[in-house]
């Protein structure tokens, strides 16, 4: 019998799951695609935490800090986009999903705790199933394209997302937060698509309708339903559930998109995956465990 976190948990991977295989019908372009996701995101929240009396202002510092976070989280989504269109959902996916790693460089580098043994082992291990999912010759080669820097640096912002998030939590409560991120990365998207010169209207209907899905399901709902997970459920086995999605995007991409999933992109898959799992093991793992000496009276 599953709990109740259990099952927003599954449904809120599941509304991740199918943002990909939205971006890639190709309906409208990558940045004002993420730009709608947040905007319409933000039309419905924002109501609903004024009428409730949910947001509080913070101090000004806060305040500006909550909508830098949500111009990196903006960023994560629209490079994510470009990395989707540009390549495959599933590679896009996957390649986002190293964000875990960038945290730990990041933390090693600027913050305290140090990330223990493990998370290097599960490093290495995590890079070696990107290189096998992409694929040796691509990296010996250095036939780098579009599609394949814009899903490592979507992971990159993401990963700066969570270390301020993660700060910045700690200042304010959720709904605020989720609000004036979420108004951050608005006016930021905004801002961007219209410097690039992409369009704000003259989408089909079908469109409209991906946008609308992709602002009220893969946003709004998917995050609602995760932090009522993890606030329920231990946060590690939440964020472990959440690399689920990227299987499940490529399944949906075979199945919708007739995407070609080679073996060796299942085995980098996994090989990735795995080695990100590693991480977060509490245990410290040794490679060569040391022989247990028995003496005799």
């Amino acid at each position: 019998m599953f709990t109740k976190p259990q099952i927003a948990l599954f449904i809120g991977i599941l509304c991740i799951a199918i943002f990909p295989i939205l971006v890639k019908l190709n309906y409208t372009p990558g940045v004002i695609s993420a730009f709608y996701r947040m905007a319409i995101a933000l039309a419905v929240l924002l109501p609903y935490a004024i009428i409730k009396k949910k947001i509080k202002i913070p101090s000004t510092k806060v305040l500006l800090l909550t909508l830098l976070c949500g111009a990196l989280f903006g960023s994560d989504v629209a490079v994510w986009n470009i990395a989707i269109q540009e390549s495959t959902a599933t590679q896009a996916s996957l390649l986002t999903n190293l964000s875990p790693i960038w945290v730990g460089i990041a933390t090693f580098l600027f913050l305290s705790p140090k990330p223990s043994r493990n998370f290097w082992i599960g490093t290495m291990i995590a890079l070696f199933g990107m290189i096998t999912l992409v694929g040796f010759r691509f990296f010996l080669d250095l036939s780098f394209d579009i599609g394949f820097y814009f899903g490592i640096l979507s992971g990159v912002f993401y990963s700066a997302y969570l270390l301020l998030s993660k700060h910045l939590l700690g200042n304010t409560d959720v709904v605020s937060f989720l609000t004036l991120s979420l108004l951050g990365s608005s006016i930021f998207l905004a801002g961007l698509s219209w410097y690039l010169g992409e369009p704000f209207s003259g989408f089909s209907n079908i469109g409209w309708g991906v946008l609308i899905v992709q602002g009220l399901v893969c946003q709004l709902l998917a995050w609602v339903l995760l932090s009522y997970a993890t606030k329920h459920m231990r946060a590690t086995r939440v964020s472990l559930s959440l690399l689920g999605q990227a299987f499940l995007a490529a399944l949906f991409a075979w199945i919708f998109l007739n995407e070609e999933i080679t073996l060796q992109m299942v085995i980098g898959g996994i090989i990735l995956l795995f080695g990100i799992r590693v991480t977060f093991i509490d245990k410290p793992i040794s490679l060569f465990p040391k022989k247990q000496v028995t003496t005799s009276l």
